[in-house]
């Protein structure tokens, strides 16, 4: 086995970080070869039940070979380029959540993904990163509901949790949480 550096994914900028990607000795399911690390998040194909690298997300001959998508299908509208969109299904590594994860975008394009946080996560990006959270709560909690309450109880490892993206672009922290 041997261990090379890993491609960068433009949506996804630490998959190893967020946990999408994962040190393992098993061999690839699209090139047979095990190169020190595999893809540890959703899968959407009849099967899913893969073992892929991330050189083989990143070149797209895993979801070519075996016609998988590494996340829901985003939906995005005419705003977003259909090679972007195909980026993401295809030759990005995807993320678990509680429910089917959303990949976020803004100015014409996905955001990357910076990964799964808590209210601690949150606080180390910045306050910016709690208020992008905090505007997504503010419109999908229950009338009445504790914002301040739901914020503190956030939890990367736990539920709820709220998922961080970053706009290319300008730089925006956009998010979502959700839970079990």
């Amino acid at each position: 086995m041997t261990i090379e550096s890993l491609p960068d994914f433009r949506y996804h900028p630490d998959p190893v970080g967020s946990g999408s990607v994962i040190a393992s000795a098993e061999s690839c399911d699209a090139c047979g070869q095990a190169r020190g690390y595999v893809y540890d998040g959703p899968v959407y194909a009849e099967d899913d039940q893969w073992a892929f690298c991330p050189w083989c997300i990143a070149d797209g001959s895993a979801a070519k070979k075996h016609e998988v998508d590494f996340t829901e299908d985003p939906r995005w509208g005419l705003d977003v380029p259909p090679s972007v969109v195909d980026e993401v299904l295809h030759r990005t590594p995807g993320f678990t959540a509680w429910q089917p994860e959303r990949w976020l975008a803004h100015h014409g394009d996905a955001a990357a993904f910076l990964g799964a946080c808590g209210i601690e996560e949150l606080h180390k990006h910045g306050e910016a990163a709690v208020a992008a959270v905090r505007r997504h709560a503010a419109e999908h909690l229950e009338p009445g509901g504790d914002l301040n309450g739901y914020l503190d109880s956030l939890d990367a490892n736990g539920s709820p949790t709220a998922y961080l993206f970053r706009c290319l672009h300008c730089f925006e922290y956009l998010a979502y949480s959700d839970s079990d």
